[in-house]
């Protein structure tokens, strides 16, 4: 379980989230929504350790950065909303750097790796380097080696971004199975009809601060809006605010 408490923090003088707080459990797929410049990147960076919070607690399975760096680190598995590729590098060292850098046995992950490249039809691909892949390919690249190391939470930023229909609903399925592994899920995204389908619940961000949060049936009653869908819901919030 991902748990938030009391987070403010965002860049050097430059505070973005003011004391946020929620949970990502197990088995539950939560989809953080919030306009751009709302607090979803920071969120973000916050919880992988690319910044460090003014104050509150990011724990893991009970674990904290501050404390057992390496152990926390190893629980996640990052999709960036921007594919991150090292250019000298072939797909295939892409994935054995990942195993090595994980402590798993790199005939071993390579092996598993096999099904997810087969999936999204790149076993062919093993020896090609980043400069001949699409934006697409490499988004596919980072979903490997995210599901590579079996983390204990998900976190994928955009992750519609360049792929194709196909691969698309590769990934759906594939995070579908991931839940029901009992794997933590937070995905950011602006597909709001997407979203709506996918996730458990929601995390509404506004101007560094939880708007909402909730199941849709939740917001739904909450708000007073029956029948409405997640995209009107939101639009409706970050209207009256």
């Amino acid at each position: 379980m991902l748990k938030i408490e009391n987070l403010t923090g965002g860049y050097v003088n430059i505070p973005v989230l003011k004391n946020i707080s929620f949970e990502v459990a197990d088995g539950e797929l939560v989809g953080l929504i919030g306009l751009n410049g709302a607090g979803k990147s920071t969120t973000i960076n916050e919880i992988i350790g690319l910044l460090t919070p003014y104050q509150g607690k990011i724990s893991l399975d009970g674990l904290t950065l501050e404390k057992n760096q390496s152990d926390y680190r190893k629980k996640i598995g990052f999709i960036p909303e921007t594919p991150s590729l090292y250019e000298e590098l072939t797909l295939r060292e892409h994935l054995e750097t990942i195993a090595m850098a994980y402590d798993l046995d790199v005939e071993a992950a390579m092996v598993k790796a096999q099904p997810l490249l087969d999936m999204f039809r790149l076993s062919e691909k093993l020896d090609w380097f980043p400069i001949n892949f699409s934006k697409g390919m490499k988004q596919k690249v980072m979903i490997i080696c995210a599901f590579l190391v079996d983390p204990s939470l998900f976190i994928i930023d955009e992750p519609f971004l360049g792929l194709d229909p196909l691969a698309i609903a590769d990934l759906t399925k594939l995070l579908a199975e991931e839940k029901v592994k009992g794997k933590s899920i937070l995905m950011s995204t602006h597909v709001l009809d997407s979203a709506e389908k996918m996730c458990d619940r929601f995390v509404i961000l506004h101007q560094g601060q939880v708007l909402a949060a909730g199941t849709l049936d939740q917001l739904r009653q909450s708000f007073g809006r029956e029948e409405a869908s997640l995209n009107e819901i939101y639009m409706a919030l970050t209207a009256e605010v």
